[in-house]
């Protein structure tokens, strides 16, 4: 052609070129080639139009669909759409590879793709090279792209340096993956192996404390920040003749060594080894850089995240205790979780204290809070309460001084402070020979006994404010009896409010577990925790399903009984026909009949006549109002059930210390007192008053299908 003649027609040129044109509508499902394109296709030269099911038969399947992903994404992006397409013959050969560049364009009114592309035979890869390992349909460049954003997810994701490098291991890159990795780290002057993978065990042991000033590709990355990229064993030999003999033996073919550097500052380096020669294209050395990086933050992170929870579980095991010794007779067992969330510290302690003459204390709290200072604060009132049990006060001064104490951590001037913080507990003295429990209370839970048959009750306790608030609370004592088969739970709100529950719900959730266990004590600890805490206890959450999670410390006291409660005895143990339960009315705490009431109830859950219980109920709220009015004294309730099921006797002890004995009435029709023992002559079974040295005992007993429980119907699913 000379200068200033007219250009050929594009056919001309496109088919000097061996290269067809075709058209290609969806809307219409036709396409439309050029003589040159259906040769390449296997058809006859010549123009030819075809439907998309005569056009699909020629192609790859898998090609095929590449095809629909390629445009899609090309029209979302404005590009070129560019793939690599197998032509199949009619017996389902492939008999050359053509590629395909198209520019796509969408009409949104019809909803359909229109292309306008040309087609060119390609050489086939060489097995092994970079062509061979890239992918056959597709963009290269969307491929390294997506590959890239799926790393760096999995990365982000990882939250150990463990699942750091198993992620690592795992990423195939676009067209060439490794199949050797090491990540080295930096102590000092020296090179260290983070990990490893795609060698043996003990293969890094040359390579592991090498100095950075050795002739050694990861070393010279470590100190000069620049990457190394070696295509092949005679450039890895001619630049570092010293260590070749220890790389040799591996095998490998290629190798990149990238610095991991995290703001500005190169912590360590990232090998890649390869089994086949990789030419290291600038795109390939985009991928290995960027990988890099990532992998470096993602390190970095992890090694974060592993030093704040190994600071914080060492924080929290050396505030926890261990239970100490074994104490005869008794069995102990405690369990702490912390919260999920967040840090994992918090304000939930226990404690076992030894005291003189063979007694033991034990201590549950909960300061506010769910970070750091809170578990600073429990650190110091947990040794402040050890102190003060140790100089041998009682339960109540004990008490008492730990809020004064607290109360001066938290508010040292005493106006309020910026982060005033308050914390409830439970302590406890303990007597294993008697089984008698001597407890005080600031603002915690009440504990909670399982008796010998099984029967669960939260054990009213007498008590005062949070630590903290007032540092002159008092905190009264309450007299508890731990039966032999018995055991107590001491525990935080957390064990009952954790998976949504509020302490109602939470408490008959908890409770059900403590009766239909029958286990041993660390059994029992580890059934508490794995309902409310693991997977099973977010499939039934309670009604405040957005509650925020809280730290759970859990102490059970087991007092070994014929059927033992400790490792290596029975682990059902005998149920004994007994049940009893204390409690001191006080004058100056009326309300506490309401607590009896509560009490009774469910002592007496299972009772076949619901009427009784009402009946049980009405009569010791009767006697112990008679005491509180006609008496100077405190009443003390002992309620005792005996028996098997069916054949059970009530019987309801109010001892006082007043010298009058209660006499039977007739009151008037208006009167407003009086009707007390006519109301136990009705409803008991028996009753009588038992004269004491000092005071007397009014009892009655009420009989399981007894004189009036005969006529009584089932009750309905439990009493309240």
């Amino acid at each position: 052609m000379r200068t200033g003649e007219p250009l050929p027609a594009v056919g001309e040129v496109l088919a000097s070129l061996a290269t067809g044109l075709w058209h290609w509508d969806t809307a219409t499902g036709l396409v439309t080639v050029d003589a040159e394109a259906a040769r390449l296709l296997g058809l006859p030269p010549q123009e030819t139009v075809l439907t998309e099911a005569q056009t699909r038969a020629r192609l790859h399947p898998v090609d095929w669909n590449e095809i629909t992903g390629v445009v899609q994404l090309a029209v979302a992006e404005g590009t070129l759409a560019e793939v690599r397409i197998r032509i199949m013959d009619d017996r389902g050969r492939v008999v050359r590879l053509v590629r395909s560049r198209s520019k796509p364009s969408f009409d949104p009114v019809k909803k359909a793709y229109e292309l306008i592309g040309t087609l060119q035979e390609v050489a086939e890869p060489t097995p092994g090279t970079a062509a061979g390992r890239t992918a056959v349909t597709g963009d290269w460049r969307r491929s390294r792209e997506a590959f890239l954003l799926d790393a760096g997810r999995a990365l982000a994701e990882a939250r150990s340096t463990e699942e750091v490098l198993r992620v690592a291991a795992a990423l195939s890159m676009p067209g060439f993956s490794p199949d050797g990795l090491a990540v080295f780290g930096v102590e000092g002057e020296r090179l260290t192996i983070i990990g490893h993978h795609g060698h043996q065990s003990g293969d890094e042991d040359p390579f592991s404390h090498m100095s950075i000033h050795t002739d050694y590709p990861a070393a010279e990355v470590v100190r000069t920040g620049r990457a190394v990229y070696l295509s092949s064993p005679e450039q890895y030999k001619e630049r570092y003749p010293l260590v070749w003999p220890m790389a040799a033996h591996f095998g490998r073919h290629s190798w990149a060594f990238l610095p991991l550097t995290v703001a500005g500052h190169t912590m360590g380096a990232w090998m890649a080894a390869f089994a086949y020669p990789v030419a290291f294209t600038p795109d390939e050395r985009s991928v290995l850089t960027t990988v890099a990086r990532m992998l470096a933050q993602a390190l970095t992170r992890a090694g974060a995240a592993e030093t704040q929870r190994e600071l914080t579980d060492g924080l929290q095991r050396s505030m926890l205790p261990t239970l100490g010794p074994e104490i005869p007779g008794m069995t102990l067992a405690a369990r702490y979780i912390p919260t999920g969330g967040g840090l994992q510290v918090g304000g939930d302690w226990y404690d076992m204290i030894p005291l003189p003459r063979g007694r033991f204390a034990l201590v549950i709290g909960d300061v506010q809070g769910h970070d750091v200072r809170a578990a600073g604060l429990m650190g110091q009132l947990r040794i402040a309460v050890r102190a003060y049990a140790a100089e041998g006060h009682r339960p109540d001064a004990v008490l008492s001084r730990a809020s004064g104490f607290f109360h001066g951590l938290t508010d040292p001037d005493g106006g309020g402070g910026a982060d005033p913080r308050f914390a409830t507990c439970l302590y406890l003295e303990v007597d294993p020979v008697t089984g008698v429990l001597e407890t005080a209370r600031a603002g915690h839970l009440d504990p909670a006994i399982r008796m010998s048959d099984g029967t669960v009750l939260v054990r009213a306790t007498a008590g005062g404010l949070p630590l903290g608030i007032d540092p002159d609370a008092d905190y009264p004592t309450t007299r508890l009896a731990l039966e032999p088969g018995e055991a107590l739970m001491l525990c935080t709100d957390g064990l009952l409010e954790t998976g949504g529950h509020d302490l109602d719900t939470g408490w008959r959730r908890v409770r059900k577990i403590l009766e239909a266990h029958e286990g041993d004590l660390e059994e029992l600890a580890d059934a508490l925790v794995q309902a409310v805490h693991g997977p099973s206890s977010h499939h039934t959450t309670g009604p405040l399903a957005d509650r925020r999670e809280d730290d759970i410390a859990v102490l059970l006291l087991c007092r070994q009984g014929d059927g033992g409660c400790g490792p290596g005895t029975a682990p059902v143990p005998v149920r004994q026909p007994v049940r009893r339960s204390m409690l001191t009315v006080a004058q100056a705490e009326p309300e506490r009949i309401a607590v009896a009431r509560q009490q009774l109830r469910e002592l007496l859950h299972d009772w076949t006549c619901a009427d009784q219980i009402d009946s049980a109920v009405l009569l010791v709220s009767e006697t112990l109002t008679n005491v509180l009015v006609h008496t100077d004294a405190d009443a003390l309730l002992v309620a005792e059930v005996t028996g098997a099921p069916g054949e059970r006797r009530l019987r309801i002890e109010v001892t006082d210390a007043g010298d009058d004995l209660p006499h039977k009435r007739s009151p008037g029709e208006l009167a407003s007192s009086g009707r007390g023992l006519v109301l136990i002559e009705l409803l008991a079974d028996a009753w009588g008053v038992a004269p004491r040295g000092e005071g007397k005992t009014i009892w009655f007993e009420l009989y399981e299908f007894g004189e009036f429980g005969e006529l009584c119907e089932a009750p309905s699913a439990g009493a309240p």
